[in-house]
């Protein structure tokens, strides 16, 4: 193994004080890695490759502390491989060269394999990500790259094709408490104090599903207190308080609040108040909920509390969907709360809603209903002389590109679904749909 990662010295750095908690209960192996098991769990695909003993160039795309270095070490462990590690911000193309040339060297002198692991790979310009085309291709070395950005923005195409993009998630609940019990019970050095965590809860959702966050904080935690006479060190929620130097309100993404926090949030976008909705999604943020989830619930309240009174507001809020993938918190909180504003703001009206659902009852509560013969295709003569599509009318062959004309079956004909408001843009709709129809008035 390379001098820049020695496995060999790391059993011997577990007691080392000076050696970080989070860096003393690194994963060894696959067993040991807590989430991800979209990746590491039976039959996924890096266990799988790992079995097969075929391993592959990868980018492991994700939020700090979700496992990416670790990955990349166990990987190197279980192969064998000599292991290198660059980080983006302080190397260069010479020093890519150097692990190329001494990855070149082992696989011919000794049939070894070399992982070259690049943290912040998107920090790479295209002419040190250009160095590291050919000797992926040709297999020289094994590229594992790691990224808190998307790659499809930050990494080159031909590196791109050339490896296997592995998207790492925030921990879980579980999946913390687990870390969080190995280090406290097999720790060298913390297993051996009496440590009592008085509010685990508040340690969790600073952690904001970072391991190493969560366990540098445990640890500097500990290093502050002095313990009791009875040798017992009492961790209290102003003591993780004072250690991450912020105060929070407490949320359970998974409990009640959890419900009435988001309920909170769309009812205060739908009764068009602003400063209540940033209020509450500020409340969700600090309280380390999903952003996808906030975005999600804002695309759906775009359509079914603002519609066409705003078309605008679905593509606002699709596109901070999108944007915060691309962006990452912490900047995804002013993506987020642009569109909050918006959406607040925009005139409203459920019109498209309640006609999907009277439509959706009709189709559910009545029997099957024909299509009129004029609105039938014809491609056949046999469908011509059955008299498909006889009596049509293409709007585009009168005036204002109407005609008025039955397209409901017969027994629904004289149906209105779609009735819109007098808000916004849905005004204008009203307008010109009672000014083309004559029987249809909405």
């Amino acid at each position: 193994m390379s001098d820049l990662f020695g496995y060999q010295e790391r059993p011997r750095a577990r007691g080392n004080e000076s050696v970080p908690l989070a860096e003393r209960m690194r994963p060894q192996s696959l067993d040991d890695i807590a989430g991800q098991t979209h990746l590491v769990g039976p039959e996924k695909p890096l266990r799988l490759m790992l079995e097969r003993n075929a391993p592959a160039s990868m980018i492991f795309w994700g939020p700090p502390g979700t496992g990416k270095t670790t990955l990349a070490r166990v990987i190197a462990h279980a192969i064998q491989a000599e292991f290198f590690q660059l980080n983006a911000v302080a190397a260069g193309v010479k020093d890519v060269r150097d692990v190329i040339a001494k990855a070149a060297k082992t696989l011919k002198l000794h049939q070894r394999a070399t992982i070259l692991f690049i943290d912040e790979i998107h920090r790479f310009n295209k002419a040190q990500q250009d160095a590291l085309l050919h000797s992926v291709e040709d297999g020289t070395l094994i590229l594992i790259g790691a990224t808190t950005e998307n790659p499809s923005f930050e990494v080159i195409t031909p590196l791109l094709s050339r490896c296997r993009v592995c998207t790492l998630y925030p921990l879980e609940r579980g999946d913390l408490e687990t870390i969080l019990a190995r280090a406290l019970e097999k720790d060298q050095l913390l297993s051996k104090k009496k440590i009592r965590l008085e509010d685990k809860e508040i340690l969790m959702l600073f952690s904001g599903g970072d391991a190493r966050k969560m366990l540098n904080g445990l640890e500097m935690a500990v290093k502050v207190i002095k313990p009791g006479k009875d040798g017992t060190i009492r961790i209290t929620r102003e003591i993780f308080e004072n250690v991450f130097q912020r105060k929070m309100t407490l949320y359970d993404k998974t409990g009640e609040q959890h419900y009435d926090i988001i309920s909170a949030f769309i009812k205060s976008l739908r009764g068009s108040d602003p400063d209540a909705a940033l209020y509450w999604m500020a409340r969700m943020l600090e309280g380390g909920e999903d952003i996808r989830f906030i975005a999600r619930r804002m695309v759906i309240l775009a359509a079914e509390d603002i519609g066409n009174a705003d078309p605008q507001a679905l593509v606002l809020a699709t596109s901070c969907f999108q944007a915060i993938d691309v962006v990452g918190m912490p900047e995804a909180r002013i993506i987020l709360a642009q569109t909050a504003a918006y959406l607040a703001a925009a005139p409203k009206s459920n019109a498209s809603y309640v006609a999907i659902e009277q439509a959706l009852h009709d189709v559910r509560n009545s029997p099957t209903l024909p299509v009129p013969l004029h609105l039938r295709d014809a491609p056949t003569p046999l469908m011509k002389d059955l008299g498909y599509a006889e009596g049509y009318r293409y709007a585009h062959e009168y005036q204002r590109n109407f005609v008025e004309q039955q397209y409901l079956p017969d027994n629904l004909r004289e149906k209105i679904y779609y009735s819109p408001g007098d808000s916004g843009y849905e005004q204008q709709i009203r307008e010109r749909l009672n000014a083309l129809w004559t029987r249809k008035k909405r």
